[in-house]
């Protein structure tokens, strides 16, 4: 179905925007108050999962309305393409099947092939190799254990990985410790390398492509380490594994054939978690616990698939974002996790939104015509409340608030974990309720203490935080971008403007070489002046 690029030419779009104005004294105190059984009406549950989206500036209508245009974009047939196969990323061509990674039986076909059966043998290869480190049986060099696991990649290649094995370190293995490294600058692996022995250390290689210079110049200067460390003629290969759809790359740089995974070309980065990225976490938590991982996923597909428009979590998800975005006017939108094992969390979904939809042309290679992705921010919920929340209360921005917590946690001290379920609620109750100047006295002396309230925010609600609930909710995240993506009538799963900046740097990297770089004309005299002082004060 070829879309209009103009959505908000759409019928639909035009009712959403008499709506929101007939809508303009709309108060969550009064919704509540005029609705006993609101909570009811406007949170799902999934599984172990709770999403309480009652605190949004919403009634039945708009949701009417919202998935009116919802359904006038053709999204299920859309869901439909992104799930069997069909090249949904049009500019290059291809599939994208991260939904495959988590398929433990079944068909998808790429090319007159069926991908699941090469999925799932790929997956066995990654048990052996996990399983082989945890018990101390992958040997470096001089025979010691390797007790030691460095991922070195960026963005998809750390992010996601990183977000896991944070959330679940205290479960991790106590054979061996998996760290990640992922700056271009050096300091953070000149760092981790002081703390470690060569001896028993094995490096994750982790570039789809196996060019990108933030990871390639970390995995080269891991190798010089191990190097100069154990001596020139003891053999790497035991202290190399290469994760990537560039076999050739990896050999190049010393990687043993038998120590090669591979990443499809239809999967994206920031969709790779649940591939052979996903190594790191295997080796960590353990194969059993990356399957349930992987289940957890499965399951919100199968939700997400299945489930009408009006009953299903990421599309409600992706459309109150929308309805925000596009009608009232907020640029961005806060990620505050109320448990510190998710404090990864909101640098991973930035990623995965703004990558993601931070697109300006339609499918059709027109530009957009309403505005796309909203900005990601967020921070760890109850140190936030010390940062910036002063802004969300009693600030002139207009910020949607997700609010993201653990229901039990048997791990810390009760008293702990009810204080931080008693501020995430206590939040969202301020941010809707606000505070009246003291007595409606409205003089200069009393009105810092006005909060407006109206403010809205989504409660997510984990009963536990294991495996397969944080499959889940990341899975829906994935499916609430894609969803975003089929109304804006963008492709979600390419990032032209990330190779941009790759190129560019290349480029510049090599022209320095000329002695007389300074003069030439093609650079702008703001990059020749900044080059010219680290230059300066380099010597």
């Amino acid at each position: 179905m070829e879309l209009k690029d103009s959505v908000d030419e759409r019928p639909e779009w035009q009712s959403l925007q008499r709506h929101k104005q007939s809508l303009a004294d709309m108060n969550l105190q009064n919704l509540f108050a005029e609705d006993d059984g609101r909570f009811e009406k406007f949170s799902f549950r999934f599984n172990d999962l709770l999403y309480d989206f009652s605190k949004n500036l919403i009634d039945s209508h708009t949701l009417k309305l919202l998935v009116d245009l919802a359904e006038s974009t053709g999204l299920n047939d859309r869901i439909n393409a992104l799930f069997s196969g069909e090249p949904v990323n049009v500019t290059e061509n291809r599939p994208a099947l991260h939904t495959a990674l988590r398929m433990s039986s079944g068909q998808v076909m790429v090319n007159g092939n069926n991908v699941v059966p090469e999925i799932i043998a790929i997956r066995e290869k990654m048990r052996d190799i996990s399983e082989r480190l945890r018990a101390g049986l992958w040997l470096g060099s001089t025979g010691k254990p390797i007790t030691t696991v460095v991922n070195l990649g960026v963005g998809g290649s750390d992010l996601g990985p990183r977000m896991v094995c944070q959330a679940f370190k205290h479960e991790a293995s106590v054979n061996v410790k998996v760290l990640f490294v992922s700056s271009i600058d050096g300091n953070e692996v000149v760092d981790t390398l002081k703390k470690l022995n060569p001896e028993t250390t094995l490096f994750i290689v982790c570039s789809k492509s196996f060019t990108t210079v933030d990871t390639l110049v970390n995995a080269e200067t891991a190798k010089q380490w191990l190097i100069k460390s154990l001596g020139k003629n003891r053999s790497l290969s035991n202290h190399f594994i290469g994760v990537s759809g560039n076999p050739e790359k990896m050999l190049d740089f010393g990687v043993d054939p038998e120590h090669q995974l591979p990443i499809w070309d239809w999967v994206g980065g920031r969709y790779s978690v649940w591939s052979t990225v996903g190594l790191s976490i295997a080796i960590s938590l353990g194969m059993h616990q990356f399957e349930k991982f992987l289940l957890g996923a499965a399951e919100a597909d199968k939700h997400f698939c299945e489930t009408h428009l009006t009953r299903n979590i990421p599309v409600i998800q992706a459309l109150i974002s929308i309805w925000y975005n596009n009608f009232h006017g907020a640029s961005t939108q806060v990620i505050l996790p109320y448990d510190h094992r998710l404090h990864v969390l909101p640098a991973f979904l930035q990623q995965l939104e703004m990558e993601s939809n931070g697109k300006g042309v339609t499918l059709n290679g027109n530009q957009v015509s309403c505005d796309t992705a909203p900005i990601i921010w967020g921070e760890f919920g109850p140190n936030a409340q010390h940062a910036f929340y002063q802004l969300l209360h009693q600030g002139t921005r207009f910020v949607p608030v997700e609010f993201i917590a653990v229901a039990c946690n048997t791990a810390v001290p009760e008293n702990h974990q009810e204080l931080a379920l008693t501020n995430c609620f206590a939040q969202s109750r301020a941010l809707m309720q606000g505070q009246t100047a003291t007595k409606n006295d409205h003089s200069h002396r009393e009105m810092p203490h006005y909060h407006p309230g109206n403010k809205p925010s989504t409660t997510i609600l984990l009963r536990e935080l294991t495996p397969e609930n944080l499959g889940s909710l990341i899975a829906f995240y994935e499916h609430k971008v894609f969803v975003q993506s089929v109304i804006w009538n963008i492709n979600p799963f390419d990032q032209w403007g990330v190779e941009l900046g790759k190129k560019l740097a290349g480029q510049l990297q090599s022209d320095q070489l000329d002695p007389a770089f300074h003069l030439q004309p093609s650079y702008d005299d703001s990059t020749l002046g900044l080059i010219a002082f680290v230059r300066k004060a380099s010597t």
